[in-house]
């Protein structure tokens, strides 16, 4: 404490800079040398640089660098204070291709993403970690040496041993994405910018007056004369700040909501004139030059970490509440990148990596509805929304619900695909007829002229009428009413047997100690008054599970002891409403799923 002591008294009054530097690296050295074991010994020189530096703004570039190389060793093992942080981020902005900043700052950064816990503690540190981002992209081979870093964070394994980096590295893109549009957001709300949230500006009075960034109203006159105007043609509304530019094209109903505001005192915000007419309004944001590179370093960073396996899952789950803000969402440049993306997690088997497209709770949108077509940030032919869809029906435990949806939201866009001969979309329309989603008759058939209308669809069609005249005819002749499998039958052996006879009567079915697997379900949904299935140790799965839950509706008794079923097959048992009994001794079962099942059965 002495020591320390007298470090602070004899730099907080520096004559010469050869002087305060030598003071700062003797400071350095006894920090480090020092035997005892505490974490202020550290943080001591570091307060004291920190001090030294806010209260003398008149140093050269030179000297900045010197003090940054004479500290350096502290910050192997010790987070910088805020106040160097600010430092840091200067000289990241004024300097980027400072060899400081690829030598000292790197291993810095480096520690702050594998050992950070909460950046809501630390923003400086968030702010330091995105300064540096980009001065790493301002150098001459730009994203490629961004890219080496965030290799360098995975590492060379399949597996990144440090769980927090992702996390970090997401939080500082969400940051960085959000002040690309911070000054429209706040013309839009009238919460405290980032900026003045650092300078500590928290109070109302405290802060500046908003920008001028309003909609720009024409005479009452020119749109009263706009209005009655019987030609159809687009009027442009010009959104301006400082930094953005903004442009709105909005058919003639926009046109007589913005009249029918005439004369009122508020103002309409942007976001409402984009929704008089989602389908018809195109948004495009022009952001500065500074912006624009600060957007597209940030993006391109999100599509890099969505290119590692093992991160994949964690960033579809960080992602899923969609956390950018709706100016974001309706930049074009930016849902345009961000589309590789959502591919990426399109195209991922897993399930906790493709639901995370679904909304993340009822009543709010996700992915999915944003890039289907008549979404905001569709932008092609509805390629992705199949591709979404494809991969979502072949996990989604509640399909039926699932094809509700579709029917009541999208169906317009899958019969045009199915038009086109996409086979995901002509099977999509198969299964609506299937379940008997669609009620109305005139889309029935409608549904019906769309899938003859090709080759592909005409095929599968005709493949469905023979499984309902299958089904009618089993159900017509009867059968006996029990059945019990030998043991080590097959699912070829069970294919068998119920091809060769009548089993439309069939109410208990006993699989016990077979060698069948989740395959045989295909079998099993075409026993239509099955009431009781025993599948005790078999290899029947979950893919099986998800079938039996959409078509065997009367199914009372279930026996899934010592079979390999998970939560995830579990789950889908929740829509069988008239299951009273159900079996599942060693089994994966999970405590959580037990409770949810509890509930719905």
């Amino acid at each position: 404490q002495k020591k320390i002591y007298k470090y602070k008294k004899v730099l907080s009054n520096p004559s010469r800079w050869e002087v305060v530097l030598k003071e700062i690296r003797t400071l350095v050295d006894m920090a480090l040398t020092s035997p005892l074991q505490d974490d202020s010994i550290h943080q001591a020189p570091l307060e004291i640089v920190s001090k030294l530096l806010s209260e003398n703004n008149n140093l050269t570039t030179q000297d900045h660098e010197s003090i940054i190389v004479a500290i350096a060793p502290l910050l192997e093992n010790n987070h910088p204070p805020p106040d160097l942080c600010e430092f840091f981020c200067k000289h990241c902005r004024e300097r980027p291709r400072s060899m400081v900043v690829i030598e000292v700052f790197t291993p810095v950064v480096q520690r702050i993403l594998k050992h950070n816990m909460d950046f809501g503690k630390c923003p400086r540190l968030r702010l330091f970690t995105q300064e540096y981002i980009l001065a790493l992209n301002e150098l001459n081979a730009g994203m490629e040496v961004v890219k080496k870093f965030i290799h360098s964070m995975h590492g060379p394994t399949g597996q990144c041993p440090h769980p927090r980096v992702l996390p970090n590295l997401v939080a500082v893109c969400l940051a960085a994405i959000y002040s690309c549009y911070e000054e429209f957001i706040n013309s839009r709300d009238n919460s405290p910018s980032l900026k003045e949230i650092r300078n500590g500006c928290q109070q109302q009075c405290d802060r500046k007056p908003n920008l001028p960034l309003r909609l720009i109203h024409t005479s009452p006159d020119l749109v009263s004369q706009e209005a009655t105007l019987t030609e159809s043609r687009l009027k442009p509304v010009i959104v301006t700040s400082n930094e953005i530019h903004v442009e709105v094209e909005r058919n003639n109903t926009a046109n007589q909501k913005m009249t029918a505001n005439v004369g009122n005192d508020s103002e309409p915000n942007l976001i409402d004139c984009l929704m008089v007419s989602p389908t018809c309004s195109t948004m495009s944001i022009e952001l500065s030059a500074q912006a624009d590179r600060i957007l597209g370093c940030y993006v391109e960073i999100l599509k890099m970490l969505s290119d590692y396996d093992d991160w994949r899952p964690a960033l579809a789950s960080l992602l899923q509440p969609i956390p950018f803000p709706k100016e974001a969402l309706a930049h074009e440049k930016f849902t345009k990148e961000l589309k590789y993306v959502i591919q990426r997690f399109a195209e991922d088997p897993r399930q906790e990596v493709h639901s995370c497209l679904l909304s993340v709770r009822a009543g709010k949108d996700g992915w999915f509805q944003l890039y289907s077509p008549g979404g905001v940030a569709c932008d092609d032919d509805g390629e992705l929304f199949a591709s979404m869809v494809h991969i979502l029906m072949g996990s989604c435990y509640k399909t039926k619900k699932f094809l509700l949806s579709l029917a009541e939201n999208k169906l317009g866009p899958c019969m045009l695909l199915a038009l086109r001969g996409n086979q995901t979309m002509v099977e999509i329309l198969c299964l609506m007829l299937e379940y008997n989603i669609i009620d109305n008759n005139d889309t029935q058939l409608q549904i019906i002229s769309t899938l003859e209308s090709t080759d592909v669809g005409k095929r599968m069609y005709e493949q469905l009428c023979d499984r309902q005249r299958e089904l009618k005819e089993l159900q017509r002749k009867g059968g006996p009413t029990r059945l019990t499998l030998p043991s080590k039958s097959t699912d070829a052996d069970l294919a068998r047997l119920l091809s060769s006879g009548s089993f439309g009567n069939l109410e208990n079915l006993s699989l016990a100690f077979t060698n069948v697997t989740s395959a045989c379900a295909e079998h099993l949904i075409k026993l239509p008054s099955l009431k009781q299935l025993n599948l005790w140790s078999t290899q029947f799965g979950d893919a099986g599970l998800r079938l039996l839950s959409e078509h065997l509706t009367m199914l009372q008794v279930l026996n899934l002891c010592e079979t390999p079923v998970t939560d995830a097959g579990l789950l889908a048992l929740s829509s069988m409403k008239s299951l009273c009994s159900l079996n599942m001794n060693s089994t994966k079962l999970s405590a959580d799923t037990y409770e949810d099942l509890k509930v719905f059965l």
